[in-house]
């Protein structure tokens, strides 16, 4: 089963689920559960949650009634959520102007959809949606990036990047024989030969500072192979040390920006995170820059290192 994964996450689960579950009343729980992709324990907690959702006024009549207690589910009340939502003129007007950005980005394939929702958006708009033509979206960055790698693999050339790691708090110089791009979980990378680690990488490219494509034939080593991405985008090597975080709400970010093993919900917003890191020092600054928002609870040694360089830090203001 899939990790029930973060609340945004879950409250696209939910939207998706209520209007699944109120065609098939009396569905079994089990099959419920499979269909969703989650376990029966995340779908009899996604229910309890469902008890204080509904529509405005917080009145009985209003919120959603689950019940499962036989082993099977029913929803009750919950019509209104179901139907398909109508979009505004305003809505209609921001998608339009958002799918002529992704329409410009390079490596987007399947164009003939986008023209075919945008040409019904259009349609749907009518005379309103000449307004977006006003409106001008320039994709700069990483589109500039992807193109840049997209051109370098499709010529055979080396690239030369300026490549931040997070990991390390530190940007790196190196030269990389690409191999492919890809699209995962929504972000775009770059695999190929690193000649800085002798070794096949995975490059986020939003983390690209500055990318050139070199008159150099690339070169990829016959024992090069693609990393199998079912298994997950990033493998930690054996000897990394496992650090357990605790997030308060303003440090959630870390739990989106950096790869981790596992995000728990705790109370008041806070989040349980476990990553993996070969040297744990640029955890310590990371954690002291977040001023009380970031908490280590394992291991010992950095959580108390963390303690010292922070109690240090006050002395020399007293």
């Amino acid at each position: 089963m899939s990790n029930p994964g973060s609340a945004t996450d879950r409250l696209s689960r939910l939207l998706a689920m209520v209007p699944y579950l109120v065609t098939r009343q009396g569905i079994p729980l089990a099959e419920a559960a499979r269909a969703v992709g989650i376990t029966e324990g995340e779908l009899v907690k996604d229910l309890e949650l469902l008890f204080v959702c509904g529509t405005p006024g917080h009145m009985p009549d209003d919120l959603i009634d689950a019940e499962w207690d036989d082993g099977h589910v029913y929803l009750r009340n919950a019509d209104t959520i179901a139907r398909p939502l109508r979009l505004g003129i305003d809505e209609a007007l921001s998608l339009i102007v958002g799918l002529r950005a992704l329409s410009e980005v390079p490596g987007v394939h399947d164009r003939d959809a986008l023209e075919r929702t945008m040409a019904k958006l259009e349609a749907a708009a009518g005379d309103a949606a000449l307004t977006s033509e006003q409106v001008s979206v320039e994709v700069e960055g990483e589109a500039e990036v992807l193109a840049a790698a997209r051109l370098a693999l499709a010529d055979g050339r080396r690239l030369h990047l300026t490549y931040f790691v997070p990991t390390r708090d530190e940007t790196t110089e190196r030269d990389v024989d690409p191999m492919r791009v890809v699209l995962m979980d929504g972000r775009w990378y770059l695999e190929g030969w690193c000649h800085r680690a002798e070794a096949v990488r995975l490059f986020r490219l939003d983390r690209v500072e500055a990318i050139k494509v070199l008159e150099v034939d690339a070169e990829v080593p016959g024992e090069a192979t693609e990393r199998d991405l079912d298994l997950g985008l990033f493998v930690p090597s054996p000897g990394d040390q496992r650090v357990v975080l605790e997030l308060d709400p303003a440090a959630h970010w870390i739990a989106d920006y950096y790869p981790v093993d596992s995000v728990e919900d705790l109370p008041d917003g806070r989040l349980l995170v476990a990553l993996r890191a070969a040297d744990t020092r640029w955890l310590r600054t990371l954690v002291l820059r977040q001023a009380g928002a970031a908490r280590v609870l394992e291991p010992e040694e950095l959580r108390r290192a963390v303690y010292e360089r922070a109690g240090a830090a006050l002395a020399a203001y007293a």
